[in-house]
C-alpha cells in the first residue's frame, strides 16, 4: 500500500528544513544549513597523496582539511576490470593507483570526527527515474518493482539506450511510465555530465568539478511524487523555484501551495513538536511500553520495555504484542533521527522461535519504507537483533546537539557526596603549607555535603588542617566545578571573598 505523503518545506531562514510526513505522523526530518558545507554527491578532481596496500586504500587530497579515503573496490580503474572476481579480488590497490596520480571522485560519506569523506571512483548522478553513471558498465534495476518480469523488461530497456562504458540504475519511479520519460531523464543527465567535464578540462588538482544539490532539488528527485497529496513551502521565492522544478509534472500543480502565515510552518503543522521528541531518549508507544534509545560513536542500542502495558490474555501475548509494537515504533525512529551504522535491538525476551519470527517479520516489513539502505540479521543467542543501516550523513542528534560541557557526553555526573569528597582530597594537599586561610567557592548544593549542615564538618576539617576556610556557594556554578580563588593571609582571604561576594551579587 503507498503511502499518502505530505511534503512540508520551512526554508525562510538560515536553516532550510524539510519534513516528510506520513498519514498524520512525521516520517523523516531534514535539515540543511548554510555554515554547514555537505559534500556527498559533491564531484571533485583529486590527486593521491599516499597508498596503503595493507588497508587496499588511498588517500586522496580533493582540497577540504581531511583527504578523502577510497577503497581498492570503488577504484574506476578496478570496477571495470575485466577478469574473473577471484583473480580480480587478488589484486592489491598499488597495481591500480600510484601516489601523485589525479582522480575523478565523488563523496558517498561525509566527513564524521575525525575521520575524512569516504570516496568512489564510479561517479553517479541521481536523476528523478534513473541513476546515470557515466562509466558504470552495466544496468542496475531496482528490486522494489511490481514483478521481475517488469525489472527484466526495465533492464533490456536500459541497456539499448546506454553508450560504450555508461550505466545506470533503473528506479522504481519508471514503472508504469512512458519510455520517453525515461530517454528524457536520461539524456539530460548525460549533458550534465558533458557540462562537468568540460567545466573541469583544464583545472588542476585538487578541485571541486560539481557541488550537489540544494535541500528542495534532493528531494523533487529522490521521492516518488505520485503518492504525495501536497506540498507546502513558506518562502516565496523558493515557492516560484519549486513550481518551476514541478512544471514536468502537471498533477502537482494543484497540489503546491505556498504558506502566507506568520506561524512558523513547522509549528502550525505540529512539526516542531515531533522533531523535540526525536531528541529524546525516550519514546512511549502507544500500547503504554516505551524504548529507552541510547546513540554512541560506535554503535545504537535500543531497549525495549513493557512500562505501563500489561496485556489481557497471559505474559507471554503482553511481550509479543509489545515487541511488535515496538518494532514498528524503532523503524519509525530510525528514519526519524536518521540513526545510521551499527545497531542492537533488545527486545523483551521472547521464549518461542514462532514469535521471534513474527515479530521480526514486522519489523523488516515496517523497514521497507525505509529509503536508506538496511540490513537485518536476525537474532543472537542473547536475543538481541543486529543490524546495519546505511551512513550517509550525520543524525539529527549530532545535527541538533552538542556534547553536555558537564558531564562530556557521559549522561551523568559525580554524587553531591563523590565531589565532596575530592574537594575535601584537594583541601587536605594544603595541610602543613604557610598559609594562614583559603577561600574557596563552590556549587550552592555541595556546601551542606562537605561542611555539614551546621558547619560541623567544617569546623573538624579547619583543625585538621590548622587553616581557616572561607567558602562561598554559588548556585549558578556546574556541579562538578569548583575553585580556590585565594591561598595565604587571612586578613586577605576575608577581603577575597567579600569581592567575590559583590561580584556575584
Amino acid at each position: 500500500m503507498q503511502l499518502l505523503k505530505s511534503i512540508y518545506f520551512n526554508v525562510a531562514t538560515r536553516e532550510r528544513r524539510a519534513a516528510i510526513v506520513e498519514q498524520g505522523k512525521v516520517s523523516e526530518l531534514m535539515i540543511e544549513r548554510a555554515v554547514e558545507n555537505r559534500i556527498v554527491g559533491n564531484v571533485y578532481r583529486g590527486r593521491v597523496v599516499n597508498v596503503l596496500p595493507g588497508m587496499q586504500a588511498a588517500f586522496v587530497d580533493i582540497g577540504r582539511d581531511k583527504n578523502g579515503f577510497l577503497y581498492r573496490d570503488d577504484l574506476l580503474s578496478f570496477h571495470l576490470l575485466k577478469e574473473e572476481d577471484e583473480r580480480k579480488k587478488q589484486r592489491n590497490i598499488s597495481e591500480l593507483v600510484k601516489e601523485g596520480e589525479e582522480l575523478l571522485v565523488q563523496v558517498t560519506k561525509e566527513e564524521f570526527g575525525s575521520k575524512g569523506p569516504r570516496l568512489t571512483g564510479v561517479v553517479s548522478f541521481p536523476g528523478r527515474y534513473v541513476v546515470y553513471m557515466p562509466e558504470g558498465g552495466y544496468v542496475g534495476v531496482s528490486r522494489r518493482f511490481s514483478s521481475d518480469e517488469e525489472r527484466e523488461k526495465w533492464r533490456a530497456f536500459g541497456e539499448r539506450l546506454l553508450d560504450e562504458e555508461e550505466g545506470m540504475i533503473v528506479r522504481t519511479a519508471c514503472e508504469g511510465q512512458e519510455s520517453s520519460a525515461i530517454v528524457q531523464d536520461l539524456q539530460f543527465l548525460r549533458k550534465f555530465w558533458q557540462e562537468i567535464l568540460k567545466q573541469g578540462k583544464h583545472q588542476k588538482a585538487p578541485a571541486l568539478l560539481h557541488q550537489s544539490s540544494g535541500l528542495i532539488e534532493r528531494i523533487v528527485r529522490d521521492f516518488s511524487l505520485d503518492d504525495v497529496n501536497e506540498v507546502i513551502i513558506d518562502r516565496y521565492e523558493d515557492y516560484l523555484f519549486l513550481k518551476e522544478l514541478l512544471d514536468p509534472y502537471p498533477s502537482m500543480k494543484e497540489r503546491l501551495h505556498f504558506y502566507r502565515k506568520r506561524e512558523n510552518i513547522f509549528s502550525a503543522y505540529g512539526i516542531e513538536k515531533e522533531l523535540e521528541k526525536a531528541l529524546k531518549r525516550q519514546v512511549w508507544l502507544k500500547n503504554g511500553a516505551y524504548l529507552m534509545i541510547d546513540q554512541t560513536e560506535a554503535l545504537t542500542v535500543i531497549d525495549v520495555n513493557t512500562g505501563k502495558f500489561t496485556g489481557r490474555t497471559d505474559l507471554q501475548d503482553t511481550i509479543v504484542r509489545t515487541n511488535m509494537e515496538a518494532a514498528k515504533e524503532i523503524a519509525k525512529q530510525l528514519r526519524l533521527r536518521d540513526i545510521s551504522g551499527m545497531i542492537i535491538i533488545d527486545f523483551i525476551d521472547m521464549k518461542g522461535e514462532e514469535d521471534q519470527e513474527r515479530v521480526l517479520a514486522v519489523f523488516k516489513d515496517a523497514l521497507k519504507n525505509d529509503r536508506t539502505k538496511t540490513n537485518v540479521h536476525g537474532l543472537t543467542k542473547l536475543g538481541l537483533v543486529e543490524m546495519t543501516r546505511k551512513k550517509i550523513r550525520q543524525n539529527l542528534q549530532a545535527s541538533l546537539s552538542k556534547e553536555c560541557p558537564t558531564c562530556h557526553g557521559k549522561g551523568v555526573i559525580l554524587s553531591n557526596e563523590a565531589q565532596a569528597f575530592k574537594i575535601e582530597r584537594e583541601l587536605w594537599e594544603y595541610k602543613g603549607m604557610d598559609y594562614e586561610a583559603l577561600v574557596l567557592e563552590l556549587p550552592s548544593v555541595i556546601a551542606p555535603t562537605l561542611f555539614g549542615n551546621k558547619g560541623e564538618h567544617l569546623k573538624r576539617l579547619e583543625e585538621a588542617l590548622g587553616l581557616r576556610i572561607f567558602f562561598l556557594p554559588n548556585k549558578h556554578m556546574r556541579e562538578e566545578t569548583y575553585a580556590i580563588r585565594y591561598a595565604g593571609k587571612q586578613e586577605e582571604a576575608i577581603r577575597q571573598l567579600e569581592r567575590l561576594k559583590e561580584n556575584r551579587s
